[in-house]
């Protein structure tokens, strides 16, 4: 069986479970989930150019940008291709017509569920195109939940995309840790990950989240034309989106140039470094999202309005459910459920330190299993990690 069809048949799994019998979504994402058809994904999320309709007892429809229709024809989990008509007011067309002409074919194609061909799950388009569908018949409720639910438990197909990207983007860091040198700039060293990306078939980074020295507190500041010193903190966080569009998420902090990594840096390295393996060993399936989060590493009163936002983030095609947020005993805990085997999860960690402005990042990636973990991000943890310097951890 293909991860396509392997997906294909999740999702439909996933769509009866819920009572959903038809999906139609322009999430870029979540098309290449329910085709495995990829095409032009960045421009696809500045509005609804591609779209996807899912029954759950019927045909898989792609509306493919138009001259595109050749790149599904070999798609196993695709039943019929057609042209995308043009849904978006800012072009300029004729797309209120367009528009119609849309929401009766879908009305027309999900007459055929068992139900009568009403109710359909959609997102991500505009609400002239959801007043459309109404004005059909159709009774519109949120597709998101299917495909985040679907989308939580990887399948073999799946873990085996997952672990190829982690090799092509550990690779890629490796070779940019080793060009983290004094008088370059950051987006200069943080394109070598790019490079060593996109020359093995990977797709995209999702953020510029690779900052040095002064600029790695707090956290969050993208990458830049600053130009890195001997002995800066340089702090990287992969976002990387590989083959198939699968994600590879960890983070690493290094020091730049021959300089040996300063007594706060060194602090701050090994506090985060304490913070991310005594988290993850927390993981356990079948263990609460709450319970995670009342055991987590507390974060010294000093550093603590600094942390990161959240403990821990699900992955597939991208960062997806659940975002684990810190403990607030004040407050019932957000987030219900609990780690399942099947999920890949990432810890994260930060440190800033607002006295000597600077900031140690580090995250790893682990599979739930049933037996308990699975470590995929295997990168060393090491502030000097160039081969040509001795290595600390």
């Amino acid at each position: 069986m293909t991860l396509e069809v392997e997906r294909l048949n999740r999702l439909r799994r996933t769509m009866e479970s819920l009572d959903v019998m038809a999906v139609l979504t322009a999430d870029p994402v979540n098309v290449v989930y329910a085709t495995g058809v990829r095409n032009m994904t960045v421009f696809s999320m500045m509005g609804a150019f591609r779209f996807v309709l899912v029954l759950a007892e019927g045909p898989v429809v792609l509306w493919e940008f138009a001259g595109c229709e050749h790149l599904a024809a070999s798609a196993p989990s695709v039943t019929e291709v057609r042209i995308a008509p043009d849904l978006t007011p800012a072009s300029g067309s004729r797309w209120a017509e367009s528009t119609e002409g849309f929401a009766r074919e879908v009305a027309d194609l999900i007459k055929v569920q068992p139900f009568g061909g009403r109710r359909l799950a959609i997102e991500r388009f505009d609400h002239h195109v959801t007043d459309a569908l109404r004005a059909q018949g159709c009774e519109l409720t949120s597709a998101t939940k299917v495909f985040a639910s679907a989308r939580r438990i990887k399948t073999a197909g799946e873990l085996a995309a997952m672990r190829s990207a982690m090799d092509i983007v550990t690779a890629a860091l490796e070779t940019m840790r080793d060009r983290i040198e004094p008088g370059r700039t950051e987006v200069e060293v943080w394109a070598e990950l790019h490079r060593g990306l996109i020359a093995q078939n990977g797709e995209l980074i999702s953020t510029r989240l690779a900052q040095a020295g002064s600029r790695t507190f707090p956290y969050f500041n993208e990458a830049g034309t600053a130009t890195i010193s001997s002995g800066d903190l340089f702090c990287v966080d992969t976002d990387a989106i590989g083959p198939g569009g699968y994600g590879a998420d960890f983070s690493r902090t290094f020091v730049c140039g021959d300089r040996r990594p300063s007594p706060a840096q060194q602090s701050i390295f090994s506090m985060a470094l304490e913070q991310l393996r005594h988290n993850a060993s927390l993981l356990a399936p079948g263990r609460s999202y709450e319970s995670f989060a009342r055991s987590a590493w507390a974060v010294p009163e000093r550093f603590a309005p600094y942390r990161y936002y959240c403990l821990a983030h699900g992955l597939g095609l991208t960062g997806e459910p659940p975002y684990i947020p810190v403990h607030d005993p004040s407050r019932p805990f957000p987030v219900s459920g609990a780690f399942e085997p099947g999920m890949v999860i990432c810890i994260e960690s930060y440190i800033g330190d607002s006295e000597s402005h600077q900031g140690v990042k580090l995250e790893d990636q682990y599979l739930i299993t049933e037996q308990g973990t699975e470590l995929m991000s295997t990168m060393p943890h090491a502030l000097t990690g160039s081969s040509r310097h001795k290595r600390l951890s």
